[in-house]
Order: structure tokens, then sequence, then C-alpha cells
């Protein structure tokens, strides 16, 4: 499952949908909106998706956790839109029958969603507002950092 959505992620949902007979071990991330980033005090975020490549992404992130680690089951939730502190932003689901592959997988894939999906977030800051930076994707050089803007 790949959800990107205005509407706030119900973790039950996501975790229903990697439940699995076979499988020992479930991992769940589980990615929030913090009070604080670099430039201070956060509101809020914001954020942005260019859905379809976005789910693209996720899926080609998820045929390869699927081969380097026996998962089973896979599911992502992403938020859009406008998001208070302590709300849910993302949340990542892997089920495998060990919890080392579950664990690993999961690290994974929120790790590859951070850097390669096109996703892009701007704080919400008592002083006004700042799109977040991040790091460039694969194809550009490694270490270096972009503004995420369309």
């Amino acid at each position: 499952m790949i959800l990107i959505s205005a509407k706030p992620i119900d973790l039950n949902m996501v975790l229903s949908k990697v439940q699995d007979r076979s499988c020992g071990a479930t991992v769940l991330f589980v990615g929030s909106t913090r009070d604080h980033g670099d430039r201070g005090q956060v509101s809020g975020i914001y954020y942005e998706a260019y859905t379809e490549m976005a789910k693209a992404k996720i899926s080609e992130i998820a045929t390869v956790a699927r081969k380097r680690w026996k998962i089973k089951r896979f599911a992502v939730a992403h938020r859009t839109g406008k998001l208070q502190v302590g709300e849910v932003s993302v949340a990542v689901a892997v089920s495998a029958e060990h919890r080392r592959e579950a664990f690993e997988a999961c690290r994974y894939c929120i790790d590859s969603i951070k850097t390669t999906v096109p996703l892009w977030k701007k704080e919400i800051l008592e002083s006004g507002e700042a799109w977040v930076r991040g790091v460039i994707p694969k194809s550009g050089k490694s270490g270096q950092t972009a503004r995420n803007v369309k």
C-alpha cells in the first residue's frame, strides 16, 4: 500500500496492510512534526508532493527492499498539506519472517523516501515560512543540498 493524502494517517490501517501470518516481525516507523527546526520554533509544516511520481518512486523503493531483505509486506502513508506540531507526517510499515530483516528494510525505506521521493516541506516558523533543504537525489553529487521546491 502506498498512500499520499491530505487526510490524517491511520496507523492501525497502515499496520493492517502489512499483517501476514507467515511473519514474525512487523516494524512501524512513524515520523511526526516536531516543534523546532534549524531556523527556530516551528508551529507547523506544509507538505507538497508530485503524487504520481512519489508513488512510483516509493514503489521502486519497495521493490529494492523486497530484493535485499525477505520482506513479505510493505506499506507507506505520507501526508500533504498543513500539519500541526505532533501530527503524523509519514508512516512506513514492513513485515518479514525475522526482526533483523524487518528493521533493516524499514530503515532503508524511510531513508530512501527522505532522499529520493519528490516531497517538499515548508516549516511554518514564528519568523515566517522556510522551505526545508534536503539531500539531492542520487542523480546529483553526493553530499550536496538543494532547496526542495518545484
